[in-house]
Formats: C-alpha cells, sequence, structure tokens
C-alpha cells in the first residue's frame, strides 16, 4: 500500500508512515520581548538555526522512509478552494476589536491574496503598520503600529496539538489558549477541504469542549490515555472519552490528572511510548501519576453511558488496559536534578518510528543513554533552537499514518 492511501494510527509505536509537520516561518520572525509571552511562546528563536534544524529533523525521517507532509503547503493547497478561503477569512477576522472599516478593507485584501499569500498571512499574521493607510477607521488611527490585526501563529510549529489520528478518524481538537485556537480552525480547513482528507472522517472539532493532541496517548490498541491540567479539560476528555467509544476508537479511556504547571503542560511532556510495554517518565511523577480507567457500558433505558472506576496507579492501570503483565517505565535522568533539567528540556517528549526506534534532542545526553541502554535505537537531533518554545520531537509531529499493532499486544 502506498503512502498516500494510508490514514490513521493506533498506537504510539507503531512503525510511522506519514507525518505532519509545520516548517518555522515568519510567523516566528513576529516574536519579540513584548509579545513572546502573549503568543505563549517561552523564548524567542534565531529562525534560520530552527529552520535548519528542523530540516534535519524532517531529513532524519525521511531516511527512515517516513513521508513528511508540511502544514502551510496543505493550507495552500487548501486555499484553491472558494468555500476553504471564506471560511479562513471569516475566522481571522471574527475580533470585535477591529471595527466594519478595518474589517471591510481587510476582507477585501485577503480576498486579493493569491493562495500562497493567504497562507502566509493568516500563519505570520498582519501588523497594523503593514495596512496602508486608509479614510474611514478610528481603530487602525488608533492602534499602536506593533498591534496584530491578526494575529501570528508562532506554536503551528508543533502541529501534535490540533489533530490527532484515532484508528481511521481524525479527531480535530480544541485548543484552549486563544491565542492558539485560530491553528485547530486551520487545521480543521485541511481536513475538510483538502483532496488528500477530504473522504476521511472527523470527529471532535474545535468549537467543543477543550482537549489538545499533546495529551492524547494512543498506548495500545483500544487504549487511549488523556492527560487533564493546564490545556485539557474534564468535559473535553470526557467528549473525546464519549466519541471514541461511539465509532469503537477505544475500549478503556484512561484519564489521567496532570499538576497544572508550565512544564508538566501536557501529558507528553511527562510521559512518551519507546517500546510495547516501555515509557520515558518523569520520575518526579512516576509514583503518584493516578488514572481513571473510564468503559462504555448501556444504562437501563439502553442509553451508553461512561463507567469511571476510581483512580489507580498510572503504570499499573495502563498495563491492566493494554493487557500486560507491566508497563516498564524508563526514568528521564539519574538523579533529580539532571531529571528535572532533562524533563525541562523535552527528554520525556521522544516520538517512536517504531517499536524501539525513537527520535529524541541530543542535548538529553543522560536520557538517551539510559534509552540506549535500554535497547531503544535513539535518533539524536539538534534543538537549541526549535526547543525554545518547549516542545520536543512528538509535540513538533501529528503522525497521519502508523503501521497498525497486533491485536495481542505480546504479539509481532
Amino acid at each position: 500500500m502506498s503512502h498516500a492511501a494510508m490514514v490513521g494510527a493506533d498506537s504510539e509505536i507503531g512503525r510511522l508512515r506519514t507525518v505532519l509537520l509545520h516548517r518555522p516561518g515568519n510567523e516566528l520572525r513576529r516574536l519579540t520581548p513584548r509579545n513572546n509571552d502573549r503568543l505563549l511562546f517561552d523564548g524567542i528563536p534565531w529562525v534560520a538555526r530552527a529552520q535548519e534544524e528542523h530540516d534535519a529533523f524532517a531529513a532524519a525521517l525521511r531516511d527512515h522512509d517516513v513521508e513528511v507532509l508540511y502544514l502551510t503547503e496543505l493550507l495552500t493547497e487548501t486555499f484553491a478552494d472558494p468555500e476553504a478561503r471564506a471560511v479562513a477569512i471569516d475566522t481571522a477576522l471574527a475580533s470585535m476589536d477591529l471595527g466594519d472599516a478595518l474589517r471591510t478593507y481587510l476582507r477585501d485584501f485577503l480576498d486579493d491574496a493569491t493562495p500562497a499569500e493567504l497562507t502566509g498571512h493568516l500563519t505570520a499574521g498582519i501588523r497594523n503598520d503593514e495596512v496602508r493607510h486608509f479614510p474611514g477607521s478610528l481603530v487602525t488611527s488608533l492602534l499602536s503600529h506593533e498591534t496584530f490585526l491578526v494575529d501570528p501563529l508562532p506554536n503551528l510549529l508543533f502541529t501534535r496539538d490540533s489533530s490527532v489520528w484515532l484508528r481511521d478518524r481524525v479527531a480535530v481538537t480544541s485548543l484552549a489558549m486563544p491565542a492558539r485556537r485560530r491553528e485547530s480552525q486551520l487545521t480543521d480547513l485541511v481536513y475538510r477541504f483538502h483532496r488528500r482528507f477530504s473522504a476521511e472522517e472527523r470527529i471532535h472539532g474545535n468549537q467543543l469542549e477543550h482537549v489538545e493532541g499533546g495529551d492524547v496517548l494512543l498506548l495500545a490498541p483500544g487504549v487511549i490515555a488523556i492527560g487533564v491540567g493546564e490545556r485539557t479539560t474534564p468535559a473535553g476528555a470526557e467528549r473525546l472519552a464519549l466519541q471514541a467509544f461511539a465509532h469503537g476508537l477505544a475500549e478503556t479511556v484512561l484519564v489521567v490528572p496532570i499538576a497544572q504547571e508550565r512544564a508538566t503542560m501536557h501529558l507528553d511532556t511527562v510521559c512518551t511510548m519507546v517500546d510495547h510495554d516501555l515509557v520515558v517518565m518523569y520520575p518526579n511523577i512516576a509514583d503518584s501519576l493516578t488514572a481513571y480507567a473510564v468503559t462504555q457500558s448501556l444504562d437501563d433505558a439502553g442509553r451508553p453511558r461512561l463507567d469511571v472506576a476510581p483512580p489507580r496507579p498510572f503504570l499499573r492501570a495502563a498495563a491492566e488496559a493494554m493487557g500486560i503483565d507491566e508497563l516498564r517505565h524508563l526514568d528521564t535522568g539519574l538523579d533529580p536534578v539532571t531529571a528535572e533539567r532533562e524533563q525541562w528540556d523535552d527528554g520525556n517528549n521522544t516520538l517512536a518510528l517504531a517499536p524501539r526506534l525513537a527520535v529524541a534532542y541530543q542535548r538529553n545526553e543522560v536520557t538517551n543513554a539510559r534509552l540506549a541502554e535500554a535497547g531503544i535505537e535513539v535518533i539524536a537531533i539538534a534543538g537549541s533552537e526549535l526547543g525554545s518554545g518547549r516542545g520536543g520531537p512528538r509535540c513538533m509531529s501529528c503522525p497521519i499514518a502508523r503501521d497498525l499493532l497486533p491485536d495481542d499486544p505480546r504479539g509481532g
């Protein structure tokens, strides 16, 4: 089967065939010390170096026979569709801060853009001083030059968050922070209108309760873990669980509360899989992380209902749901200081290309050495600038197609 014919994933470790990335672009050049906090980016990267590092990441994936798709290329192709263009422009101009005159001017400006130009405007944003003067707008006269009329989207780099494939369906997520919500809206347009994906079924949606892809781990076929914390809400986890059960995408959903701290923003900042029964885990939470096992049954009236078990230690609950004796964990670092430092530097945020084959940042030397000792082949990539947004290889990648795993976790 060709890459183009494959979609879907039922695990974190099935051989990766197709992945969605976003190459750093002009949206990162819009970051300044004045706006990077509001735009949720931890640092101000050297963009040219970040591009070099990202190109090396993509090359490493291609070297392992992974098809790499780029979000901006897909968007540009999508914007050949007039309806997709109209929806994208309406969404970008929805802010009540623009005023009618400025909104009308910007609509005409974006309507005249080529598909590639429209992609650039919607991802890199439009500043007030980039709009030529025109009469009739008090808004553009009073706003400062550096005010963005359409915000840039520097976090597009982290394609994991705005969608996740569950078997043969894609869940378009609902990002919690206002600065990021247009990311999932643009991603949704790709899946709705692009010729490669328009026939595929979508679930969830950017208008529903908040769920982010970094909080969703496909532990095994039929077993999904959803972290609940700073970005994914209990209501979002419940909604995604209901949809997963309704479409036969899961038998068990493990809902995992995580500390609401910046360093543990998503579940995949503290835990990722590298083999059928092995995760890399931040040791400071290994003994305290819990999970609520959620299954579905029918009530007396024959209506679906969720059955929520009491919380249990995550590793034990996960092993039981996965049908294995033990879910082993490899600690980030060897001591508390190293563990904390390498967790902050995305040491847990590995991307598995296949069982026992994972991409990791080369700067996490202790964790990478421990992975190698455990029989995991590590593809180490540079991340000095890519990591300035606090995200590793998993955050920067949305698997679109993986080889499906056998139903028996001990098989193959």
